[in-house]
């Protein structure tokens, strides 16, 4: 299981590398390029599963990927 995620901000396109929680989901998360508050959208649950290259680590072992 891969523990880290490219984050894509939909606002201005910052991507950053990011280390995901593995007991957790993230709701809200921070771009360091505009500063708008990311939140998960509905029906996801978390900014991983939002807006990253992979889901988080909780939701991938549910799915058993």
């Amino acid at each position: 299981m891969q523990l880290e995620a490219t984050i894509t901000c939909p606002v201005c396109g910052h991507r950053k590398r990011e280390a995901m929680p593995t007991d957790a989901c993230q709701r809200f998360y921070q771009c360091e390029g505009c500063h708008d508050l990311l939140r998960a959208k509905e029906g996801d649950c978390c900014v991983f599963c939002s807006y990253a290259d992979r889901r988080c680590p909780p939701k991938e072992a549910a799915l058993g990927a």
